[in-house]
């Protein structure tokens, strides 16, 4: 549940629109010797829809890395783990299509949070992995969100 403090933070569908729009202007506006590539809803990324003062409220690095490196180290070996399971050989990517069932994984892996698997890896770091891709998912389904330069759509 959220509090009315974050809840004020939280930017609605409209409010999402409304910074895709500006941003399309921006970058139709910025024509002198650069190359403007209109950010539209299926190559936008969500930072790229907001407006300055509204990155503001997504402190990815004092919000998430300075408050996580360890977990966020775990989560990113955790992807390094699945590259070389899923897709031995091949430079490090989210292959979509390959162990879909995230919200499953996650209840599994948070049934046994606090334990290792048999190859000794941390079930809360597959959780944390696991809630990352749902919820990565969920908001590019939500908003058009393309692909991450990271994934490979299914085959």
């Amino acid at each position: 549940m959220l509090s009315k403090a974050q809840h004020a933070f939280r930017l609605s569908k409209a409010q999402h629109a409304r910074a895709r729009a500006r941003a399309n202007k921006k970058a139709a506006a910025a024509a002198d010797g650069w190359v403007a590539v209109p950010v539209d809803q299926k190559h936008a990324r969500l930072l790229d829809t907001l407006t300055s003062a509204e990155r503001k409220q997504y402190p990815i690095t004092t919000g998430l890395l300075d408050y996580f490196p360890d977990a966020c180290a775990e989560v990113a070996h955790i992807s390094f783990l699945g590259n070389q399971k899923h897709n031995p050989g091949e430079a490090l990517h989210w292959a979509r299509g390959k162990s879909m069932d995230h919200a499953d994984c996650c209840a599994r892996h948070l049934a046994q949070r606090g334990t290792l698997d048999s190859e000794k890896i941390r079930h809360s770091a597959q959780l944390a992995w696991r809630a990352f891709a749902l919820l990565q998912e969920e908001l590019e389904a939500e908003f058009g969100y393309a692909l991450p330069r990271g994934a490979t759509a299914p085959e």
